[in-house]
């Protein structure tokens, strides 16, 4: 999935505004500019849309570590120069500290069925023979889970 895509979608299911994403990259010892976050936010059709790097992405989800998990002793986590599904994944697992049945669980909220041989194979070194590939659509539903587990629809607008 485009890193852009990711990153608005994040910011809706956790309800970050310009000013806490920019705090995120902070957490992760990047400094950013709200122009860069807005250019980011806006989607590949709109005037001013610029595509967020696989680095400065990186550093995002570093910085979305240390704001659930607390900052690490030592020196930070170096940012990805190249970034995949699996490695989005798998930062996404840690940030919010999800076990394997916390990720099933998820999958199941948009009923999507996966075992954890299948989460493993994600998580596994690529070199290894059990390693898988995270495809946009295991991704896109794992961020549709996490929207309806942290944005639920209140009853009255799911009456509309």
């Amino acid at each position: 999935m485009k890193n852009n895509i990711v990153l608005r979608q994040l910011r809706y299911i956790f309800e970050w505004n310009d000013a806490k994403v920019i705090d995120l990259f902070a957490q992760a010892e990047v400094e950013v500019t709200k122009d860069q976050v807005i250019a980011w936010l806006k989607k590949e059709e709109h005037e001013g849309y610029v595509r967020i790097s696989d680095m400065d992405f990186s550093s995002l989800l570093n910085g979305f570590i240390n704001d659930k998990r607390g900052k690490r002793e030592g020196p930070q986590v170096a940012p990805e120069k190249i970034l995949n599904n699996n490695i989005i994944f798998r930062k996404l697992k840690i940030a919010l500290n999800y076990k394997d049945v916390d990720i099933i669980d998820t999958f199941k909220e948009v009923d999507f069925l996966i075992s954890k041989h299948e989460i493993s194979a994600f998580f596994r070194n690529p070199k290894q023979g059990q390693y898988k590939a995270c495809e946009d659509q295991f991704l896109r539903n794992f961020l549709h889970g996490l929207q309806l587990k942290f944005r639920p629809k209140k009853a009255s607008e799911e009456e509309e």
